[in-house]
């Protein structure tokens, strides 16, 4: 690696260590001329399919896409942000595994909505609405009873869809 100082070829690793998460490595380097010590960051460059739009484009993937989808849909939701971390970085997973090198927009969409049914329920719909282009109360209805369909047992752990009531507790 060249010195960033005076670009001298001869650059030397006296210390290496492992980021937090694990995905990168840091590298701290001396120039064997000048002796000005620098940092380096390595990581895995993995290649990610292209995505395929609707209308015949194609795309490089594009991890902030991603992440604004799922920040719109859980706008003012109560789902921590490591939680959104780990649903983005499942979906790139999930992109990754696929092995494809072109995917669909619309395969990336079903992987999001996937993954936001299991984080929150309302981001779920809110994606769904624009997603699947609602246009009337009658499709939000049915993509609710749906999701209570597909998800029995989780109407206890988040607040009432649409107008239903909250169950109180009674006294003794």
């Amino acid at each position: 690696m060249h010195c960033p100082f005076c670009q001298h070829e001869d650059t030397r690793v006296i210390d290496s260590r492992v980021s937090d998460d694990g995905s990168t490595i840091r590298r701290r380097r001396v120039c064997e001329h000048c002796n000005e010590r620098f940092n380096t960051f390595e990581t895995a460059e993995l290649k990610m399919p292209v995505v395929a739009k609707s209308d015949g484009r194609r795309e490089p993937f594009d991890e902030r896409k991603l992440r604004t989808s799922f920040n719109r849909a859980l706008q003012k939701r109560p789902v921590a942000s490591d939680q959104v971390d780990a649903a983005v970085r499942s979906v790139i997973d999930d992109l990754r595994r696929s092995g494809e090198r072109e995917i669909p927009s619309m395969r990336v969409g079903e992987l999001v909505m996937h993954a936001l049914k299991k984080l929150d329920q309302v981001a779920y719909v809110r994606f769904a609405s624009v997603y699947r282009s609602f246009e009337d109360m009658q499709a939000f209805r049915e993509e609710i009873e749906n999701l209570e369909r597909d998800l029995p047992g989780l109407e206890n752990l988040q607040l009432p869809l649409l107008g239903e009531a909250i169950p109180r507790k009674g006294k003794g």
